[in-house]
C-alpha cells in the first residue's frame, strides 16, 4: 500500500507543510534545539517523569498501594516496548514513504531516515509510556502525556513524519497499553509485592517507612499480602488509576 493520496489537497498534507512551515522561519539554533528535543529530549524527559513518579509511589500510602503503583510504573515501559514491536508489522504492510520523499519544499531536519513512516515510532513509544505512567499516577501522568504530544507535533516539524503517522502512533501506543493493562497488573502486581517483601531489593518498591503495616491480633508481622483487586487507595489525596 502506497499510504494517502500525496497531492496538496489533502489535509494531511496541509497541515504538514503548515506545521514544516514553522521551522523554514525559525532561526537555525532554533531548528537545531528541535532536532534534538524531538530526538533524543523528550524521550529523556519522559524517563525522568517516570523515575520521578516511581520515587514518590514507593513513599506514600500504604505498602498495599507502593505495590499496585509500582506495578504500573514498571508496565510503563513494557507497554511501549511492545507497542513498537506491534508497529513492525503494521509498518510493513502500509509501507508508506517518508514525507520529504514525495513532497517538495519540506525543511527537513534529521536526515538518513530511510524507513516507513506510517506509524510513527517515536510517538508510538512516548504515548505509550506516558499512558502507562496516567495509570501509576494521574499527576505525572498529564505531565508525561503532554511530553509525548510535544514528541508528535515536534515529528512533523522535522519533516519527517505526517501528522496521521502521529496520531497513529498515539493511537497505538494507547491502545496496546491499556488493553493489556489488566493482564500486566494480574502478572506484575504479585511479582511487586514479592519483591517488597525482600530484605535487599524492597527498596524498590517501598521506601524504609513503609517497612511492614500488616499484624495480627498479637501484634506479630505478617508480611505484605497481595493487593486485592479495586482496594481502596491510601491518604494521599490523588485518584491513582493503578488499582
Amino acid at each position: 500500500m502506497a499510504g494517502v493520496e500525496l497531492d496538496g489537497s489533502n489535509p494531511d498534507v496541509s497541515l504538514l507543510y503548515d506545521i514544516n512551515g514553522l521551522a523554514k522561519a525559525a532561526p537555525t539554533w532554533f531548528d537545531r534545539t528541535m532536532e534534538f528535543v524531538g530526538e533524543y529530549g523528550i524521550m529523556f524527559g519522559l524517563v525522568v517523569v517516570g523515575l520521578w513518579c516511581w520515587w514518590s509511589l514507593r513513599k506514600r500510602g500504604t505498602v498495599e498501594d507502593s505495590v499496585t503503583g509500582v506495578a504500573a510504573v514498571v508496565w510503563a515501559p513494557l507497554a511501549a516496548a511492545i507497542a513498537i514491536i506491534v508497529n513492525i508489522p503494521i509498518r510493513g504492510f502500509v509501507e508508506r514513504p517518508r514525507p520529504f520523499n514525495d513532497h517538495e519544499g519540506l525543511e527537513v531536519l534529521i536526515h538518513g531516515k530511510t524507513d516507513y513512516s506510517f506509524v510513527s515510532d517515536h510517538s508510538t513509544l512516548a504515548m505509550g509510556i506516558a499512558v502507562g505512567i496516567f495509570v501509576a499516577n494521574r499527576k505525572f501522568g498529564f505531565v508525561a502525556i503532554g511530553l509525548a504530544l510535544f514528541a508528535g507535533i515536534s515529528r512533523i516539524y522535522m519533516g519527517v513524519h505526517y501528522p496521521t503517522d502521529v496520531i497513529g502512533g498515539f493511537a497505538l501506543g494507547t491502545a496496546v497499553t491499556l488493553l493489556l493493562a489488566p493482564l500486566a497488573m494480574a502478572l506484575l502486581t504479585p511479582l511487586m509485592a514479592a519483591v517488597a517483601r525482600s530484605p535487599r531489593v524492597g527498596w524498590f518498591v517501598r521506601s524504609t517507612k513503609l517497612s511492614v503495616v500488616y499484624t495480627d491480633e498479637r501484634g506479630d508481622a505478617l508480611g505484605i499480602p497481595d493487593p486485592r483487586p479495586g482496594a481502596r487507595r491510601g491518604d494521599t489525596g490523588e485518584k491513582d488509576l493503578a488499582a
